[in-house]
């Protein structure tokens, strides 16, 4: 059997068994092998194993599903984003708010680009970035706000919208897990200047490595990160940033896609809408499940969705107080989980020179503590759900029922 699509129990980092693992597409895989292997073979044939025909076609396919004017492929998500703002026009010393609830990669885009990361607090009620609190954070330095769509939520995009507009701030989406996610029929990641999607594999569509894309419907973001990917070269030579009257020489990076990643995707694709339904009933069965149980104090499902927004579920997260205890326990019973996100942003080493302190972000720190994400993937049955109830039901209630 080709061992990409082996099945059955694995063993976390530490070699423990564990029946249920967080993340698992040996399914997926076993079900597409025959046109994952017809587009990689394709792939071979061609010879271009990099920024060839394979990601072009793929882009046009997003394109489509998306309903965007360009989708750019890049390597990840995490590039996707750095491009994003730069060909937005981020200039050195530029600040940037982003919630300081959401993956490091959100802020390190940010330096990464030139900027400086100012957070902000999420919303009482969700995950998403507050705007009020973005008010807050906005100086005479502040160029963009860049919210993020967490887990399985739209951020209040029409609140940071309002807010960027009394200030005259660019807003940029951190749309990597929000594939599917629509407002009013509009996708996320084009209710701005721009977003990105990120493809690495655990996410709704995933690859088998690391792979994003930059989408957009303004011609002159796209066309600036579609050469900047590539050395800032416009076919084989280099490309001066479009409109602007005094051009220069775009100092562009390697971050192109790889067409085998494209090929998974493209076959992956065609499953898409399927695999968001699955993951939706997955999702409300967990709800149905642990919403009423003693010391859960949130579940995704419990969250007011505004009318017009598609939930699509990536991450099914639950908040509890003893949240470490939790997690072990599930591990115990061979139950992979993950912590979404253990420290926030603002308390994390690497932006110590800020000054943020405990305290600054109150929302943020406290999901930090309590929240917990459940296995969550299309491949899931209803029965491996039902097991996991049981066992937080377990810990929960001390073994009763």
């Amino acid at each position: 059997m080709n061992p990409v699509l082996s099945s059955g129990a694995r063993e976390d980092q530490l070699g423990k068994r564990t029946d249920i693992p967080f993340f698992d597409q040996s399914e997926t895989f076993r079900r597409l092998w025959p046109e994952i292997r017809e587009n990689c073979v394709r792939v071979m044939d061609d010879g271009k194993f990099s920024h060839g025909s394979m990601v072009a076609e793929l882009e046009r396919a997003l394109e489509r599903w998306t309903g965007a004017r360009h989708v750019v492929g890049v390597n990840s998500g995490t590039d996707a984003l750095v491009l994003l703002l730069r060909a937005a026009g981020l200039r050195p010393g530029d600040e940037v708010v982003v919630p300081a609830y959401t993956f490091v990669a959100t802020a390190t885009a940010v330096v990464h680009a030139g900027g400086v990361p100012v957070f902000a607090d999420i919303e009482p009620h969700g995950y998403g970035i507050d705007p009020g609190s973005v008010e807050r954070a906005v100086t005479e330095r502040t160029r963009a706000v860049m919210p993020v769509h967490l887990f399985d939520s739209l951020a209040d995009m029409e609140g940071v919208t309002r807010v960027a507009r009394a200030h005259g701030l660019t807003v940029l989406e951190d749309s990597a897990e929000a594939i599917g996610m629509r407002s009013g029929g509009t996708h996320a990641g084009l209710l701005s200047t721009g977003g990105v999607l990120s493809f690495f594999p655990a996410k709704t569509l995933g690859a088998v490595g690391d792979a994003g894309a930059l989408l957009t419907d303004d011609d002159a973001v796209a066309e600036t990160a579609r050469m900047t990917r590539h050395h800032g070269r416009s076919g084989r030579t280099l490309a001066a940033f479009p409109g602007i009257s005094n051009p220069t020489v775009v100092t562009g990076c390697n971050s192109k896609m790889d067409d085998l990643q494209a090929a998974v995707l493209l076959a992956k694709l065609a499953r898409l809408d399927a695999d968001i339904a699955r993951r939706s009933e997955l999702s409300h069965r967990y709800d149905q499940r642990l919403r009423d149980l003693p010391g859960v104090r949130a579940v995704p499902g419990d969250a007011p969705h505004a009318p017009g927004r598609d939930r699509v579920v990536y991450v099914h997260l639950v908040e509890v107080d003893d949240r470490d205890a939790l997690a072990a326990h599930l591990a115990a019973a061979g139950i992979g989980t993950e912590v979404y996100y253990p420290r926030p942003l603002h308390l994390q080493p690497c932006f110590a020179h800020l000054g943020y302190r405990p305290g600054d972000f109150p929302r943020a720190e406290r999901v930090c503590r309590s929240a917990l994400a459940l296995p969550l993937h299309a491949d899931l049955t209803d029965a491996q759900i039902d097991r996991v109830c049981d066992e937080v039901e377990r810990f929960l209630t001390g073994g009763t029922r």
